[in-house]
């Protein structure tokens, strides 16, 4: 087997075709082709489904597209290694985050990796639900992942950074019972403005509602995360953002509140257990918290 048609077979995956993969990989079709028939003919199985000018994997496929990934990022850390002893000059970091986590903290991470490292291209990619994270991570397509702890995966080496506050952000002119302060049980009968059932604020909202033994009322539920902000501020209902994204609102009169208890997550850093590249070990190191003394 060659690496060459290892990366044939995962650009047809991307690409949805033989064609269209020949053109990104700047060679001919038939040449494209013949490496792949070749590979199915050394492994005895067949990789694909040809329909046509379309294609499909096979159940043997699907099997051999996540260690194939992990093939040819073992082959970029190598060829990063040595970029490595430039002092990282070169080359790409993929990064996966939750939505809620892009801005604070990735946007500062990123900044100052960038400021260290200017050669190093960041790549981000923005999936809202954890497992979605973790299978980014898991088969290859991205490096590192920034998410909430611990992962839905064990097999995954995790890394915490910090404690990120929920809060409560409520239409303007809300009465709260202390300033700053929202009892979790006044709650019950409040209309909400929520994420779709599965995506990490909601799941963690849901789980100290129904510990309240409160069932929520929700008033609007939207996958547009930018769409939160003006509902808000329109009075649609109250919704819940990490801290550091709520604060902006309270500025545009949104009444940003603490919830009582508290409530909070662990974020952090997620990884395969294969060697890292050398520009993900020093996003790692950069983004690690400083220990304690």
């Amino acid at each position: 087997m060659e690496l060459r048609q290892v990366e044939y077979v995962l650009a047809v995956v991307e690409r949805g075709s033989f064609t269209r993969a020949a053109t990104a990989m700047a060679v001919a079709q038939p040449s494209l082709s013949d490496g792949i028939r070749r590979l199915e003919d050394e492994l005895d199985v067949r990789l694909f489904h040809r329909l046509g000018r379309s294609v499909e994997l096979t159940d043997a496929g699907r099997a051999f597209v996540g260690p194939a990934r992990q093939l040819v990022r073992d082959r970029d850390a190598v060829l990063e290694s040595v970029a490595g002893v430039r002092g990282l000059r070169s080359g790409a970091i993929d990064v996966v985050s939750l939505s809620t986590l892009a801005a604070d903290p990735l946007g500062g991470l990123v900044g100052r990796f960038r400021k260290a490292h200017p050669g190093i291209v960041v790549r981000i990619a923005a999936p809202d639900e954890l497992a979605s994270v973790d299978a980014l991570v898991l088969d290859g397509r991205c490096e590192l992942g920034l998410t909430e702890l611990p992962p839905r995966r064990s097999e995954l080496v995790s890394i915490a950074l910090d404690r990120q506050e929920i809060v409560a952000v409520c239409p303007p002119r809300t009465r709260l019972p202390a300033p700053g302060r929202l009892p979790v049980a006044r709650l019950r009968d409040m209309p909400l403005v929520t994420t779709p059932r599965g995506l990490s604020t909601r799941e963690l909202v849901d789980r100290a509602l129904a510990t309240a033994g409160i069932e929520p009322v929700i008033a609007v539920e939207t996958s547009q995360r930018d769409a939160i902000a003006p509902l808000v501020l329109a009075g649609a209902g109250t919704a819940f953002l990490p801290a550091g994204l709520a604060r902006p609102l309270g500025d545009q009169g949104a009444v940003v509140a603490r919830l009582v208890p508290m409530l909070t997550r662990t974020i952090g850093l997620v990884h395969r257990p294969a060697p890292l590249s050398p520009a993900a070990r020093a996003f790692v190191e950069m983004a690690r918290p400083p220990r304690r003394r």
